[in-house]
């Protein structure tokens, strides 16, 4: 979702909620403006979680990773796909690499995929 969708709507709950409550439909409001980004704070912790617990880089399977990939996909759900973080490469270009050689290659523009590509281990072998 857009950032600004989303301040528009926490702003929108505070004017309501102070305008048909008073201060209690603001603290009503707050409360639950703080309940999401609780709630967005947890989602983000179990992907990191996951994430750190598996080897840096790897992938149970590049090719399935490379299929569920597409232009504009978030950081944080490439690592929830990927199952662990990349290895960086240079400075917004990160690999992931699976049991048998495969390596998807992604390119991030601002947190955000902007392209990607597949290296099978058998492309790698042949062209050294």
């Amino acid at each position: 979702m857009n950032p600004w969708i989303g301040v528009g709507l926490a702003l929108a709950a505070l004017v309501l909620g102070g305008a048909l409550l008073g201060w209690q439909g603001i603290v009503f409001a707050v409360t639950g403006i703080v309940f999401w980004l609780l709630l967005q704070m947890s989602r983000l912790m179990r992907v990191m979680k996951v994430a750190g617990a598996a080897p840096m880089g790897s992938v149970a399977n590049a090719v399935m990773l490379n299929s569920k990939l597409h232009v504009g996909m978030k950081l944080v759900d490439l690592i929830r796909l990927a199952g662990s973080l990349g290895v960086k490469q240079a400075a917004e270009t990160f690999v992931w690499r699976d049991p048998g050689g495969d390596a998807v290659e992604v390119v991030l523009h601002k947190g955000k995929l902007a392209e990607w590509r597949l290296i099978r281990a058998g492309d790698a072998a042949g062209s050294s």
